[in-house]
């Protein structure tokens, strides 16, 4: 693992060692503090320091789908390996057709030949406008998110059968769950927080400086990652990158 990240293993053990029995915060239990690290990880994650995953999905060539990766929070890009060694990105089409097929006896003669269905906004007086739905698309390909279902609508210019997915994932759902070390005080304060949160013998007062002292590590953590070379995160992004996602 990169040197500017910390296991959430490491955090909560410091943690612990850093708390006396007559503390606020004792007497809670390995698995709820490690409970309330992943919770801290998930909220850093999706506001001050997104997790970036690079994988390869194969694509299920006959329904046009790829399976969405168990940690995927939300999308940068997709494209696909070309002979040159670079992805080419595909275009999102909110648009696409998400059905195969549709009855013939539906079909207008002008649709014949066509293999799925043409939305009515790019058909203007039987002549065709950009055809979503139909494959080919424009340029590399064209994709749409469909949570429902979990996965991936992929139109396709070639064969391909497989694609390149760039995205932001869930970093507690990680094997092995980890902060920038620029978050990790933050992180202990929020264990903290959450943890004398709960607590009906803790004071009102030390429950409200415990929420001001990880408001304020947060601010920090933010400022400090703000400043952090995009480029050297990028790179230890593409360190991760697997030939499948994992759950």
């Amino acid at each position: 693992m990169s040197q500017a990240y910390v296991t959430v293993d490491k955090v909560v053990n410091d943690y612990t060692m850093s708390i006396d029995s007559d503390d606020y915060g004792s007497n809670a239990s390995d698995y709820m503090l490690r409970q309330y690290a992943l919770r801290g990880i998930r909220e850093f994650g999706f506001d001050i320091a997104h997790t970036v995953k690079t994988v390869l999905l194969d694509v299920n060539q006959s329904l046009g789908t790829a399976e969405m990766p168990a940690d995927f929070v939300d999308m940068i890009k997709m494209g696909q390996l070309g002979n040159d060694g670079l992805v080419y990105v595909f275009a999102e089409n909110p648009n696409m057709n998400l059905l195969p097929d549709q009855p013939a006896d539906a079909i207008p003669d002008y649709l014949l030949g066509f293999d799925s269905y043409v939305f009515r906004n790019f058909v203007y007086e039987a002549t065709m406008g950009r055809l979503y739905g139909l494959g080919g698309g424009q340029g590399a390909g064209e994709y749409r998110v469909n949570w429902e279902e979990c996965r991936f609508e992929v139109s396709l210019v070639s064969a391909s059968t497989q694609i390149v997915l760039e995205y932001i994932s869930d970093a507690a759902k990680s094997d092995n769950p980890c902060v920038p070390v620029y978050a990790e005080e933050a992180l202990r304060a929020y264990i903290y927080y959450k943890t004398v949160h709960r607590k009906s013998s803790v004071p009102v007062t030390e429950k409200q400086r415990a929420r001001a002292e990880y408001y304020n590590e947060r601010r920090l953590a933010n400022a400090r990652l703000k400043s952090w070379n995009k480029f050297d995160a990028l790179s230890t992004s593409r360190r991760n990158f697997k030939l499948s996602p994992k759950a």
